[in-house]
């Protein structure tokens, strides 16, 4: 249970990041624990993570300010190992480091920070870019597989399955178009591979008219289902 002193300057910090939130993060307290946050950043512009959507929380202890939080991300980023407490110097890891004036605002501030470094430290990963890429295009799908999200942001929940479905269509089309292509490709070598054999042999000319009407109508077929 929170002291009377941890409720008040959580309660305060709330109302200030309701109006003044940091740069790529919100957070929120649970409504049944005023001691446990939720937070989610977004991937900043320049990094792998641009666009992402990672989740996680903060669990404060009774006494805070005067005690660091613990920090996790729920959410896989290639960065950091889900569910797992994150050593920083922000964190609980180190509490002789932690300074009572630091908010809830700072600790998002920080670990954005040092989300988009490259330094390591207990609970960090070390994966590619294309890897942190693929992660963050995956995030907000993951993030609608996590029930405790869903139960904390139910209007981004909303956002997301937007979001998810629009994704979905984009890749279905983008594989439809490339199966267009494949099969246009595939009748231009066969067409072309007729030609070859018939070259010089008599009939020739009228086998070939019509490999080449077939060529069309595979070509149209293809672009009809293409649009379609």
């Amino acid at each position: 249970m929170a002291s009377a002193g941890a409720y008040k300057r959580l309660n305060k910090e709330y109302l200030q990041l309701q109006k003044d939130p940091p740069e790529f993060a919100i957070a929120k307290p649970s409504e049944r624990n005023i001691l446990e946050w939720h937070y989610i950043i977004t991937g900043p512009p320049d990094t792998p993570y641009h666009n992402g959507q990672y989740y996680g929380t903060l669990h404060f202890p009774a006494d805070y300010p005067f005690k660091p939080p613990s920090i996790k991300m729920c959410t896989p980023s290639g960065r950091f190992q889900c569910n797992t407490r994150l050593c920083l110097s922000i964190s609980d890891f180190h509490p002789k480091s932690w300074n009572p004036s630091w908010q809830v605002s700072t600790i998002l501030t920080g670990l954005v920070s040092f989300m988009t470094s490259e330094e390591m430290t207990t609970g960090g990963l070390s994966t590619s870019h294309a890897a942190r890429v693929m992660y963050a295009r995956d995030s907000r799908a993951s993030n609608l597989k996590n029930s405790t999200f869903v139960r904390e942001f139910p209007e981004i929940c909303e956002e997301n399955r937007v979001h998810v479905a629009a994704q979905d269509a984009a890749t279905q089309k983008l594989r439809e178009t490339s199966g267009t292509k494949e099969m246009e490709g595939s009748a231009v070598q066969n067409l072309e591979h007729a030609q070859a054999q018939l070259q010089g042999t008599g009939g020739g000319v009228t086998k070939l008219l019509v490999g080449a009407g077939v060529l069309i109508v595979i070509l149209v077929l293809g672009r009809l289902l293409g649009e379609s």
